[in-house]
Formats: C-alpha cells, sequence, structure tokens
C-alpha cells in the first residue's frame, strides 16, 4: 500500500511539473538592430575618383555580416567582411527609422590595425531581386582605407542572404 501511495504522489509531482513548464509566456524578442541584421551576398564595384572600374579585383560574390553590438542599442552596429574582402570589422553608427548608417569619419577598423570610412549605407527593404527571383532585402554602402590609394573607394551591394540553396553563390 506504501508503494502504491508515494507512486501515486510521484505521478502527481511529474504531471504538475509538465504542465506548468508547458506555461511560457518568455518572448525573447530581438536585437534593436534586426531589421538591419544578417548576411548579406554582396559584390564590391572599384571606383577611382568618378570612374566605376567594376569588380576590378574578380572577387565575384561575396558574403558579409551585419549585426547588433554588445551594448545592443538601435544606434549601432558591427559592420565586417569576415576578411572576404579587405578584412574589415566596424561599428558604425545607425538610424534605425530610416534603415542607414555610416561612420564619422574615419574609425578604428577591429579586424586588424587600419581605419576606414563607411559612408550612405542604407538597407532598402524587400528592393533586391535574388537569384532564384525572389525579392530580398537589399544593401549598399561605399568605404574607404587608410591603407589605400586615396582616390579609391569601393562601393558594396548586394541582398540579404536568404538561407535558400538557389539564392547562394
Amino acid at each position: 500500500m506504501k508503494i502504491k501511495k508515494y507512486l501515486t504522489a510521484a505521478v502527481f509531482a511529474a504531471c504538475s511539473l509538465f504542465i506548468t513548464g508547458c506555461e511560457d509566456e518568455t518572448d525573447p524578442g530581438g536585437t534593436a538592430v534586426k531589421k538591419m541584421a544578417g548576411d548579406w551576398w554582396v559584390t564590391v564595384d572599384v571606383i577611382e575618383g568618378e570612374t566605376n572600374l567594376g569588380d576590378g579585383y574578380g572577387i565575384g560574390h561575396l558574403i558579409m555580416h551585419t549585426y547588433n553590438t554588445a551594448a545592443n542599442k538601435p544606434t549601432e552596429m558591427w559592420l565586417e567582411d569576415g576578411g572576404n574582402f579587405w578584412d574589415y570589422k566596424l561599428r558604425v553608427d545607425v538610424q534605425y527609422e530610416n534603415r542607414t548608417f555610416s561612420t564619422a569619419g574615419f574609425v578604428d577598423n577591429h579586424a586588424y590595425e587600419s581605419q576606414a570610412s563607411i559612408t550612405d549605407g542604407k538597407i532598402l527593404e524587400g528592393a533586391a531581386t535574388t537569384p532564384s527571383g525572389m525579392p530580398a532585402d537589399s544593401i549598399i554602402y561605399y568605404i574607404r582605407f587608410d591603407d589605400d590609394e586615396p582616390e579609391y573607394q569601393y562601393r558594396i551591394s548586394g541582398f540579404r542572404r536568404t538561407g535558400f540553396p538557389a539564392d547562394d553563390f
């Protein structure tokens, strides 16, 4: 009889834990720059003065990343190429409502000892078409490096990575 009593108590306790364990009202939310964060397929155009030289380095398509800083503020984010082009990681200023970003002149490159500047950065929701023909967010910005020729800047442009193999390069 004691075993039945303990078994009943154990079953009741397990059921109580199961029922209360299913009551999850936590909303994980997102980061402060969630609509600007992501992985991006981009191309690099070399611009010398006013002349667009196109893909002057023969790089083709590469992946780069945008994501929130540890402070998780809507006024800043990280922008990095993961070493796929020039090896840069920059903290950029963000105007989240407008989906724009830039730097105030040259800022420290956290990937290696140099500086870079970003101008005219913007993310346009649904403005790109992926290789499979689907709409995606578009990204574009201009970057200069302090260890490069002063007349060179680079236009980085592309679309948010969808995760579908048909859209990967």
